[in-house]
């Protein structure tokens, strides 16, 4: 495999762990960084030893040495910087939400389509061992035709009240379930009815309840409580549960797995998409910048996760938030 030579645009939380896992694989160089902030972008590239530091992505996008870019600024903010560099010959991991409108996402494809590069969104959650074995059960019969989906995806108020003035529970959240629904069933979204509750009176609401109807007839809800009380236990309560004619599955991520008791009481490291091993950020976040590089070196266009299931994952939570809002449930076009 060839050295792949990454840059990141938006230093955020999540630009720091992309950042962190990016540099702890040989595979990959961190090439440069991009941010609007010059005091984190000279923190970052002295922590990273990263010498080409941009505050205009333009600029970082003109490097002739650059192959690939991370883009991990706002949801509102993504499609932009995708598109200039899909056009500038740059391959982009762009993470989710893909964009904000559906206008945006078809965008973002076109652009792709046009350049002769890759994209690919960070659904990380099919890079979760859990859901990749519950996908092959499926594949395999083991629950025949696919009726019912539960899916539960709840975190602290501790910690949604930084990302509520930004993003809403439904759209935030419920999109990794919602993409997880439509890639567990390989159906297809046919309506979608939501309530929402604003509890602490942010910008979004605290709390998003969504039900899909799919076209095989199956139904799904999700569940996203962006208010768990001080003193939970989990940074993210997440569970699902796939229903068919023949059989069921159950998925219990926050088992959890560790438990940790305290003098600030009971915690559950994540052990799953983003810890710390050894000093190094791993796991699912790893494996899936992991994959799209290797499909950059090998020339293989991304199949595990396309930006054609991408966009239909957010046309589905914005119809759900349409819903919250309207009242009425909302058709999705065909």
């Amino acid at each position: 495999m060839n050295r792949v030579r990454f840059g990141v645009i938006g230093l955020g939380r999540f630009g720091e762990m992309h950042c962190e896992a990016l540099a702890a694989m040989p595979e990959i160089e961190l090439h440069s960084l991009c941010t609007r902030n010059p005091d984190r972008l000279a923190a970052f590239g002295s922590r990273f030893g990263v010498t080409r530091l941009h505050r205009d992505y333009g600029e970082m996008l003109a490097d002739p040495g650059l192959d690939a870019v991370v883009v991990a600024t706002m949801w509102r903010d993504h499609a932009a910087p995708t598109i200039a560099a899909l056009r500038a010959g740059k391959h982009v991991f762009v993470e989710k939400p893909m964009a904000s409108s559906a206008a945006e996402c078809d965008a973002m494809i076109r652009a792709r389509d046009e350049s002769g590069r890759f994209c690919m969104t960070g659904h990380i959650c099919r890079f979760n061992p859990r859901y990749r074995a519950a996908k092959r059960e499926i594949e395999a019969g083991a629950v025949g035709r696919i009726v019912s989906m539960y899916a539960r995806r709840n975190i602290p108020a501790s910690v949604s009240e930084t990302v509520l003035p930004k993003i809403g529970p439904i759209a935030g959240d419920g999109v990794h379930d919602t993409d997880l629904m439509l890639w567990l069933s390989g159906a297809r979204i046919v309506d979608a009815y939501a309530k929402t509750h604003s509890v602490r009176g942010l910008a979004n609401p605290d709390i998003g309840w969504t039900m899909y109807r799919f076209d095989n007839g199956a139904i799904g809800v999700c569940e996203n409580v962006w208010m768990l009380p001080p003193g939970t236990p989990y940074r993210i309560d997440e569970r699902m549960e796939i229903i068919g004619t023949a059989g069921c599955i159950t998925i219990q991520e926050s088992g959890p797995a560790i438990s940790v008791s305290d003098a600030s009481g009971w915690r559950a490291p994540d052990t799953t998409y983003w810890p710390l091993v050894d000093g190094e950020r791993a796991g699912a976040l790893r494996d899936e910048l992991r994959y799209f590089a290797s499909c950059v070196s090998d020339g293989r266009p991304p199949a595990l996760v396309t930006l054609e299931d991408a966009a239909a994952a957010v046309r589905a939570v914005l119809a759900a938030e349409e819903s919250a809002r309207t009242g009425s449930a909302v058709t999705l076009p065909v």
